[in-house]
């Protein structure tokens, strides 16, 4: 399996906020969100349940990026100098140039600021513009209403249902909704409209 061979340090700034390297250290700004927070993870596969279960989170998630399958990011809010949540890049594939963006939580103090699109603007543009991706695609719970609209309004393309794809944490199964961005679209009009919107 080809691997992408990522800087030591991948760090994405912008005016509002910072994206670094998630590390086990950062469990101190990640765990108040699980103790005051947990519906958070409402339309999660894997949600970090407690003090335990985001250590667990963000252990499985370094593992993956040391094993060059998944760059997890944590998120600081630069206009409230707070820590806001995290994302990550997943099931990168060298070879058909193509990953997935996902992962991502905030903080409800910082969902619906704007905070989410300077995200995704940096990211997406780390990802068609450094690593050469083709297609980066996004998924979440065909119910969950809220993301489908946050990515809809990045430009994203839906593209189907993936019916009875997974189970729930709770054991249930759901389907997930499938988006996309090309890099076509991207360099043709998306990337210009996100960044009138930031």
């Amino acid at each position: 399996m080809t691997r992408f061979n990522f800087s030591d340090n991948v760090v994405l700034e912008d005016e509002r906020v910072i994206l670094r390297p998630l590390v086990l250290a950062d469990d101190e700004h990640l765990i108040p969100f699980t103790q005051t927070e947990p519906d958070i993870w409402k339309f999660s596969v894997v949600p970090p349940v407690g003090p335990g279960g985001m250590r667990e989170y963000i252990r499985f998630a370094v593992e993956a990026r040391n094993e060059g399958k998944e760059y997890p990011f944590i998120v600081f809010d630069k206009q409230l100098q707070l820590y806001a949540g995290s994302t990550r890049f997943y099931d990168i594939q060298l070879k058909n140039k193509m990953l997935q963006l996902g992962y991502t939580w905030y903080g409800k103090d910082f969902q619906g600021t704007g905070l989410n699109k300077h995200c995704k603007f940096l990211l997406l543009q780390y990802a068609f513009e450094r690593m050469g991706m083709e297609r980066v695609e996004f998924r979440a719970a065909h119910t969950n209403e809220k993301s489908i609209a946050a990515m809809k309004s990045i430009g994203c393309t839906v593209e189907g249902i993936l019916r009875s794809c997974a189970t729930n944490a709770d054991g249930t199964r759901r389907s997930s909704i499938v988006l996309s961005i090309l890099k076509d679209e991207w360099e043709g009009s998306v990337r210009e409209n996100l960044l009138k919107r930031l």
